[in-house]
């Protein structure tokens, strides 16, 4: 049985971020509704991404 990856969702979604980014997780809302039909490969990407997004969101 494989381990479902949990949703990097804080419960604070404002995507006035850059880029349209949610000031909670760093995602998109596309990003956000795709998330649980994502493949895990393409989670884990996208978790990468997001580490980085946050440094960038909280670096200004």
């Amino acid at each position: 049985m494989v381990k479902r990856q949990k949703s990097p969702c804080i419960d604070l979604c404002d995507f006035s971020g850059p880029k349209g980014w949610c000031l909670g997780c760093a995602r998109t809302r596309p990003e956000c509704s795709q998330w649980k039909n994502m493949k895990p490969y393409d989670k884990n990407i996208l978790e990468k991404a997001l580490t980085k997004r946050m440094n960038q969101i909280k670096n200004g």
